[in-house]
């Protein structure tokens, strides 16, 4: 993913926290912030020292960024998500972080409809 899609500071993080709107499920909390005028998304994130060590964190964090370079084409652009990672994470692998992923940004509604017949709703 490249860098100038990834939020980095904390001011831009607390922006996000502050103004943006949150959805979760059990594996994950999004928060999600319209920006104008910004032609691409962004994505924050953050896994906390209670889900494991410096590996599994990082772990964690490449499945959710490969997740969402999978799912870039349905995801609206123009906003800022910020994903925080909650515990049952650390038993997952990447395909059930996609799914959890997905899940939650469809109750978020930042998900494009696909016509490939394959969303559950």
């Amino acid at each position: 993913m490249r860098k100038e899609l990834r939020i980095k500071k904390n001011k831009e993080f607390q922006e996000v926290f502050n103004k943006g709107k949150s959805f979760a499920n059990r594996q994950f909390v999004v928060y999600v912030l319209k920006k104008e005028g910004q032609d691409h998304f962004r994505i924050g994130l953050s896994v906390s020292k209670k889900i494991g060590n410096a590996v599994m964190r990082n772990q964690i964090k490449r499945y959710i960024r490969q997740s969402f370079h999978e799912l870039q084409e349905q995801i609206h652009k123009g906003k800022d998500y910020v994903i925080i990672a909650r515990k049952p994470v650390a038993e997952m692998d990447m395909h059930e972080v996609k799914k959890s992923l997905e899940h939650v940004l469809k109750v978020a509604r930042v998900l494009k409809k696909t016509n490939a017949g394959h969303n559950e709703e």
